[in-house]
């Protein structure tokens, strides 16, 4: 069972990439009650608030570097 299923789908963007301003304001509108919720349910589960946040930009970083360093093709 998915733990997160219930925070609801990632909404698609309506902006194309090209529209760099508007297409990352876009996202960060659609992600924000995403993580608002998930951070909100790790402090209830006793994690800090302020370590949750950090662990999740170090693991968004690791996340792109590990895609950038991945041979093309697969």
């Amino acid at each position: 069972m998915d733990a997160l299923a219930d925070l609801g789908p990632v909404p698609a963007p309506t902006l194309q990439a090209k529209e760099f301003l508007a297409y990352e304001s876009e996202c960060r509108a659609a992600l924000k009650p995403l993580l608002a919720e998930l951070l909100d349910r790790a402090e209830a589960a006793g994690w800090k608030r302020r370590t949750v946040a950090a662990t999740l930009m170090f693991l968004a970083a690791q996340q792109v570097s590990e895609a950038s360093e991945a041979p093309a093709g697969g």
